[in-house]
């Protein structure tokens, strides 16, 4: 039986109270006590995290999925709703101190049936938000393609696209991480089980799947993200927690697309037979309902287009996206936090780190969007003054 250390209380309460010694912070869900803090037994540049089961008495060393932040010389802790708990790390910018461990959420439930062990998950924390993803489908040779390169053409600094990941072999001219992220079937298939992908399929005899940390990246640079996916993975995005805008580029006629495939010279007889077995499927799929929130028929090449940025909302005079960026932060070492609802009270405590005006700063949760396997964006941090009993956004930092 394991024995728990000296800086455990015997009760202390479900929520944001918690003691620490050193570097470690504790946190009690229920009969878990959840010790954040020194180095990872597998690296020893991350945060750490052990479970004490009061229970049993007994350690447990979870599996940790997700990127996991980086040792800080000290961080607070909050449990949040149950199933998160907020890591502040300590002598950071306000662009990588924000932190959740998750355990208890869909996606920790899932994971732990598919390892059969107690999991928890690291999601980074993003101050902002960012407009909906957009999901483009339809069968081979439809033009989907055409239609992204010239939004990105027309668009560039407004949409960012998310290159998938394939087992299948490059094509003359394709270039690893440009076309597709090409992999070993059995990494991509670890992957998969770690819960590093949004979505997979096998397509045509070959894995293909979006992971989420493709989608993230388009986000963390300030644009949208086009995901250029079948049927099926679009089925698999409508079914995650991603919140996106899903549209069906749709041919005038199945004969038309069988022309289409057959012009492209790329592909033998059998190939371009399988192709169009799976186009006739993914015809009847699209008109599932629920699945697609538009439907595009690309008869022309140039008014499908024109459709499609009406869709989007986009407009001749609208060339780039307008991106605000919050305002860093440093946030010292000493740091007192206390939770006011949905919002988080941080107070530097260090004389050295106080304005003369006694500000604190207030995170704001209500908006939080996202989470593992990827970020958790929606984070809102303002400044208040301690000595105003009023909680406000009067002060955002953006």
């Amino acid at each position: 039986m394991g024995e728990a250390p000296a800086f455990f209380a015997d009760s202390f309460p479900n929520g944001v109270d918690l003691k620490s010694k050193g570097h470690e912070t504790a946190i009690c869900v229920g009969s878990k006590i959840y010790v954040i803090g020194g180095a990872d037994q597998e690296s020893l540049s991350v945060i750490g995290v052990r479970i004490f089961d009061k229970s049993s008495g007994e350690w447990i060393n979870p599996i940790v999925v997700g990127t996991q932040p980086k040792l800080s010389n000290g961080h607070s802790a909050v449990l949040l709703n149950g199933d998160r708990i907020l890591v502040i790390k300590g002598n950071s910018k306000s662009d990588d101190c924000f932190w959740f461990l998750e355990m208890g959420t869909p996606f920790i439930r899932e994971q732990e049936k598919t390892h059969g062990n107690e999991v928890v998950a690291w999601s980074k924390g993003v101050l902002g938000n960012v407009e909906k993803p957009i999901v483009i489908s339809g069968p081979s040779g439809v033009g989907k393609g055409t239609l992204i390169s010239k939004l990105m053409k027309d668009f560039p600094s407004m949409f960012g696209f998310s290159v998938s990941h394939t087992t299948r072999a490059p094509r003359e001219k394709e270039q690893n991480g440009s076309h597709y992220h090409f992999s070993d079937r059995s990494v991509m298939e670890r992957d998969i089980k770690d819960g590093k992908f949004l979505e997979f399929a096998s397509v045509h005899g070959n894995l293909y799947g979006t992971s989420v940390d493709a989608v993230e990246v388009v986000a963390d640079a300030g644009k949208r993200c086009i995901l250029d996916i079948d049927v099926q993975g679009a089925r698999s995005v409508r079914a995650s927690s991603l919140d996106a805008i899903f549209i069906f580029i749709s041919p005038p006629s199945f004969e038309e697309l069988e022309k289409r495939l057959r012009a492209r010279a790329t592909e033998t007889e059998e190939q371009i037979q399988k192709r169009l077995r799976n186009a006739r499927a993914e015809l009847e799929q699209g008109k599932s309902s629920g699945l697609f929130d538009h439907t595009l028929v690309n008869d022309d090449l140039e008014s499908c287009y024109e459709n499609l940025k009406n869709t989007l909302g986009l407009t001749e005079g609208v060339k780039t996206a307008r991106i605000t960026y919050p305002e860093l932060v440093d946030f010292p070492v000493e740091h007192l936090v206390s939770k006011i609802d949905q919002k988080i009270l941080i107070n530097c405590g260090a004389a050295e780190y106080r304005k003369a005006s006694d500000n604190m700063y207030v995170l704001d949760l209500s908006l939080l969007k996202g989470g593992a396997p990827g970020r958790t964006r929606g984070l809102n941090l303002y400044v208040t003054n301690s000595s105003n009993d009023r909680v406000n956004g009067d002060n955002q930092l953006s």
